[in-house]
């Protein structure tokens, strides 16, 4: 016990031997069973840390054990090496981003070798080499000649001093995760991949993950895909002519509907409040908003905050003329962007209704008298809904959708709460995107 592991001298021993007799490369040996073991690849953009090496050492346990269970194992290591954060830290070191990141690599190359992680080195890539990403951006035009991949305006989370797009998770309170700017709402373009396609097809195949899937997880994706029943409504707004247009799940409240929220991004935010007296106080809550984290503004427990817009649209079932507001919490990708807002029978609506001194108006009667005290979601008789009152509300929902579809004010309809997925960061998706 009194002597010590010199372990600078046993291990460079042993990975010289592992290395001349290519102890983990994968070859072509059709008799025996083949395991490819892949994590994820680190993004180079300086040197391991521990959480790689917790990662790795995983990687390298489970590679270690299947070949000394007979297996061949191919076991590949390569480079997450495209996108702007390349480009910002190069700029803050005054060096070239292809000549940054190669550096980082070759560092951290040789400290993943220190390890002794058994990879296979000689199928080593890096995002960055164009004999890798050529086939990156073939996939590209693939999906864009098939019309899954397309590009469009959207609202995104912007670092302005990283210059670049945040996802929601790079955001932590507020602010970049890289470098705690604070995080603003930006309208600019990119590309996205049409996986709402196949919204369907993945919910239906959840069923195939049963009692293989933990319970808990199939249902987390099944409302992640979230579909909804129900009927698209058109609003036109009685000064200009524009059309507003709401998804609901709940045609049988349409009549209760006191006023419309439509999401801050909403296209018709800014312009419906042009030339009001209302123009500047939108102004001024879309700049608040914009500060705002998109993730905490919709939360249950975050301050409900809006603004009036100045104008009205007129209720397409009873003609009635209700005020258009703009609201925090409703953001312009799930849905339309707007909504209904049902004070009596959606407890936001009621809480947002309460706040503003906005009519509450009940339609679906729980059997008792006096104005509601609260949101009331249950079923009941349908009440000052035209000639729908003294229906049941689930039987007299399809006829007020039939409704709307013959005078042309809207439509059944079935949404997702899925949505395309952004791909892009400006220029790259993992790669430069091929299309000018």
């Amino acid at each position: 016990m009194n002597q010590k592991y010199d372990f600078a001298a046993i291990e460079s021993k042993w990975r010289k031997i592992w290395a001349e007799g290519k102890a983990d490369k994968a070859s072509r040996d059709p008799a025996r069973k083949k395991f490819y073991l892949l994590e994820m690849f680190p993004y180079p953009s300086g040197r391991i840390h521990m959480g790689h090496v917790r990662n790795y050492a995983i990687g390298d346990l489970l590679g270690r054990f299947y070949r000394m269970n007979g297996l061949n194992v191919l076991h590949p290591m390569g480079w997450d090496a495209f996108g702007l954060p390349a480009e910002n830290a190069a700029i803050d070191r005054g060096t070239h981003p292809a000549k940054w990141t190669m550096q980082n690599i070759a560092a951290m190359r040789e400290q993943i070798k220190a390890l002794g992680v058994g990879y296979d080195w000689d199928r080593e890539v890096a995002t960055c080499h164009p004999g890798y990403y050529k086939w990156t951006q073939w996939f590209f035009i693939q999906f864009l000649r098939k019309g899954l991949a397309y590009r469009k305006k959207t609202y995104v989370n912007w670092c302005g001093r990283c210059h670049t797009v945040l996802a929601n998770e790079q955001v932590v309170d507020g602010a970049c995760w890289r470098c705690d700017t604070h995080v603003v709402q930006k309208e600019m373009y990119g590309w996205f991949l049409k996986i709402t396609a196949y919204a369907e097809e993945l919910l239906a195949d959840l069923e195939k993950l049963a009692g293989n899937w933990p319970e808990r997880v199939v249902t987390m994706q099944r409302n992640w895909i979230g579909k909804s029943v129900g009927a698209r409504v058109k609003f036109a707004v009685e000064e200009t002519g524009d059309v507003i247009e709401v998804f609901t799940t709940r045609p049988d409240t349409l009549f209760g509907a006191t006023f419309i929220c439509l999401a801050p991004e909403h296209r018709l935010t800014r312009e419906l409040s042009a030339g009001t007296p209302q123009a500047a106080k939108v102004e001024e809550f879309l700049q608040l908003v914009a500060r705002q984290d998109t993730l905490a503004r919709t939360s249950e427990e975050a301050e409900k905050l809006g603004v009036f817009t100045g104008r009205h649209a007129v209720n397409p079932v009873n003609g009635e003329r209700i005020p258009v507001w703009s609201a925090n919490f409703i953001l312009a990708e799930y849905g339309t962007g707007a909504i209904m807002s049902v004070p009596a029978h959606d407890a936001r609506d009621f809480d947002f209704a309460k706040k503003f001194g906005l009519p509450v108006r009940e339609v679906i009667s729980q059997g008792d008298d006096g104005p509601p005290d609260a949101a009331y979601a249950g079923d009941g008789v349908m009440a000052d809904s035209g000639e729908f009152t003294g229906q049941n509300n689930r039987e007299a929902a399809p006829k007020i959708t039939e409704y709307l579809q013959k005078h042309g004010a809207g439509e059944g309809a079935v949404v997702y709460r899925l949505r395309d997925w952004g791909i892009s960061r400006q220029r790259y998706w993992g790669a430069p995107i091929p299309v000018i």
